[in-house]
């Protein structure tokens, strides 16, 4: 399974060139997608003015080492190990379907463009182990994780326009394997509307939040860094509480699990 590269088996019925223009079509959508959004929301010009109103407004001005050090610390806690999550489950999936999403997507544009020839091996591998976690890691989220589900009650499979980023990553992954097992023609049509949906909302779904998003984590980084805070009231002094704050602290460390009226205290879910 892990050693077979569907894509050569697929040339044998489509041509190299039509799969390698199917693959620029959906680049093309992506970019064109992203750039629409950023003009029809104004995200890029609401994302610049307000930089530009926090650095007016903070308390000192950043060095460039400085500004150096909240890039890398953004890179390293926001992108790449995605620490914002307080929940240790909604954290794990978001990496396998992060990860997944960028193997899946890197091989396959691999492993289509080296056709005719075959990069069967590491490349090969890597597709199929990108197409499991990222299908595990979206079905896990789909099913279990959304808040209208786990927390809400509401059906798993209740769907609205803001889905349609995590539901196609998912069906797209999940028909990807069902064709690269079977090469069925079935499953290969079921894959490329699913890819081509995935692609092709960009301007209706969340997908252009994954560029949006490493810059917003950046810029909020940047206003604690030199005291804008985005206009907030600055952080409670928890290591020198008042005497008021000492004494709610205490009521609150010896309230019992039933609060009154019936209701069970329980702990938050932090989504």
């Amino acid at each position: 399974m892990f050693t077979s590269n569907p894509f050569v088996e697929l040339s044998a019925t489509i041509s190299p060139s039509v799969m390698q223009t199917y693959v620029w079509l959906m680049i093309l959508c992506v970019a064109g997608g992203t750039l629409f959004d950023v003009w029809h929301k104004g995200s890029a010009k609401y994302f610049f003015d307000n930089w530009k109103k926090s650095a007016a407004s903070g308390e000192k001005k950043l060095s460039s080492s400085e500004v150096r050090g909240v890039a890398l610390k953004t890179l390293s806690n926001e992108v790449l190990t995605s620490s914002e999550f307080c929940n240790p489950n909604r954290r794990l999936a978001h990496l396998l379907t992060m990860y997944g999403f960028i193997a899946y997507v890197v091989t396959t544009a691999i492993m289509v463009f080296s056709l005719p020839g075959d990069v069967s091996g590491f490349w090969t591998f890597l597709w199929w182990v990108g197409a499991l976690a990222l299908a595990a890691g979206c079905i896990w989220f789909w099913f279990f994780i959304r808040v209208d589900v786990a927390a809400e009650g509401s059906s798993p499979f209740r769907f609205i326009r803001a889905d349609i980023f995590v539901l196609s990553l998912m069906t797209s992954s999940v028909f990807a394997i069902l064709w690269g097992l079977t090469q069925g023609m079935v499953w290969l049509g079921l894959y490329l509307i699913a890819t081509t949906v995935l692609f092709g909302s960009v301007p209706w779904s969340k997908f252009s939040h994954m560029f949006f998003k490493p810059a917003a984590a950046m810029q909020k980084k940047m206003a604690v860094e030199n005291g804008a805070l985005d206009n907030l009231p600055k952080p409670a002094d928890r290591t020198n509480p008042s005497d008021r704050d000492r004494h709610s602290m205490e009521l609150l460390k010896d309230a019992p699990l039933n609060m009154g009226l019936g209701i069970k205290r329980e702990d938050p879910r932090h989504y």
